[in-house]
């Protein structure tokens, strides 16, 4: 398959009560890609997923898992994994839910996109071909005005900059650096597209199905997008900030 000419490949699955959901998720995507490894990042969840998990690494040498003490991020959970994965040598490192709304047979997508060429691939929502099921409009006019949002605010041309089905070449996530990545909620998708497009790397989507969960609670809440869109605000002023006093200087030592 493509992945082995990209060399060791794993997806990093961060937990927090996905009891109801992981056996059944790690099961499909070890089906759908038999080489891939997966990396679950739990955080002392109090439902026995970290139990779950480790019964699957017991019998199966492809699943591993890291057990964290208390619930501190999204981002944190992501970046804890990134770097244990480059620690061992992973020569591409994704990312995916464990709740089934990323679905592990469209992976060969994001490999075949990494494959030609790609730093960051991402499985958008929001491209000709991608779709979403079991969404309320309320759900899909947030997440659509959110990503025009953070496309207007930060001038980057990615339709679903908060989307969290991802692949990155290990260079990537070198090269951003990731002891400077702050962000611990959900604007970690967005402030990881913005670091590889900022770092002069490509950035590129692919169609994907995102389905709703049906088992387990979500963690999305209109308080947490409230919160990514500030922490976005905040960074896109800065941003314009910084480009201003580039050129003024410029234009003073013309």
């Amino acid at each position: 398959m493509t992945q082995n000419l990209l060399g060791r490949t794993v997806m990093v699955v961060p937990t927090y009560n996905e009891a109801s959901n992981l056996a059944w998720i790690v099961a499909r995507l070890r089906k759908a890609q038999p080489d891939v490894h997966v990396l679950v990042v739990d955080d002392g969840s109090p439902d026995g997923t970290g139990k779950i998990a480790d019964e699957l690494a017991e019998s199966d040498d492809h699943v591993h898992v890291l057990h964290r003490t208390e619930k501190a991020g999204l981002g944190a959970a992501y970046v804890h994994g990134f770097k244990v994965a480059l620690e061992q040598g992973y020569d591409v490192i994704g990312e995916m839910d464990a709740d089934g709304s990323h679905q592990p047979e469209q992976l060969q997508r994001l490999i075949d996109a990494l494959a030609a060429g790609a730093d960051l691939v991402i499985g958008s929502r929001w491209v000709p071909g991608g779709s979403i099921v079991n969404w309320p409009k309320s759900r899909e006019a947030l997440s659509r005005g959110g990503n025009l949002y953070v496309r207007l605010l930060l001038g980057i041309r990615v339709k679903d900059a908060t989307a969290g089905f991802r692949l990155f070449r290990r260079s990537t996530l070198e090269t951003i650096d990731l002891d400077t990545v702050r962000s611990t909620g959900y604007v970690f998708q967005t402030d990881m597209a913005y670091r590889t497009l900022s770092h002069g790397m490509s950035v590129v989507e692919v169609p994907i199905d995102f389905i709703e969960r049906q088992r387990g609670d979500s963690k999305m809440s209109k308080d947490v997008a409230t919160e990514s869109l500030k922490l976005i605000t905040r960074w896109g002023l800065a941003e314009r900030r910084d480009r201003l006093r580039r050129r003024f200087s410029g234009s003073r030592h013309a």
